[in-house]
């Protein structure tokens, strides 16, 4: 099954609202790091990407979209192997996705003393993709929002060829809907996985993954 949806926003953009959004308008699976987390064949195989050796058919197997990290660390590499798929950059303000992934993401995979028992192998992936591949080895603020305003540049180039839509949640359902031609649900956008809820959301993910 080929992606038609590739999401080029990083995580604590909104992504996994957005999964829950393409999913309710009929383009799912979609992809996402909790599948990753709960996998450990998923995680092999990200691991073999950031080693240089991805099987993009395998990752991708039955899903139509894909959203979040590891797929926004790749999105480009992505659209060489389906070039007809579109686009979607999830955003959020530069510092104030900065302060969310700062609080949540970062520490997790900076902290190795803290991992938890069983996480380790999601852990290096993730330390490997996000931090190798998405932020260009930086862990400091400067290289960090550097890293997200090149990713969020490189997507934004896209939108005057129809390919790519620069998506804030806080915009509801309307101008996804209208760049993936369907209609607005009656419900209200999805909202999940606030900074609150993402240490139980993670720590729910490795336990699955050790089980």
């Amino acid at each position: 099954m080929a992606l038609e949806i590739i999401g080029a926003g990083f995580g604590r953009t909104g992504t996994l609202s957005l999964k829950s959004a393409l999913e309710q308008l009929g383009f799912g699976p979609c992809h996402h790091m909790s599948e990753v987390q709960s996998d450990p064949g998923q995680i092999r195989l990200w691991n073999d990407a950031a080693a240089g050796r991805a099987d993009y058919d395998a990752i991708f197997s039955g899903f139509r979209s894909a959203v979040d990290f590891p797929t926004a660390a790749y999105w480009q590499d992505l659209l060489t192997v389906w070039p007809n798929a579109r686009v979607i950059l999830s955003v959020r303000e530069a510092e104030n996705w900065y302060g969310s992934f700062s609080q949540t993401i970062l520490p997790l995979i900076a902290d190795r003393a803290a991992w938890p028992e069983g996480a380790a192998p999601w852990l290096q992936m993730t330390e490997r993709v996000v931090i190798g591949k998405a932020l260009n080895g930086r862990t400091d603020r400067e290289g960090i929002l550097a890293a997200y305003r090149d990713n969020e540049a490189a997507a934004r180039a896209l939108v005057p060829s129809g390919r790519a839509l620069v998506f804030d949640a806080r915009e509801g359902w309307a101008p996804l809907c209208a760049f993936l031609g369907v209609a607005m649900p009656t419900e209200p956008y999805p909202r999940a996985n606030t900074r609150e809820g993402f240490a139980d959301a993670v720590r729910s993910g490795t336990e699955s993954t050790a089980a």
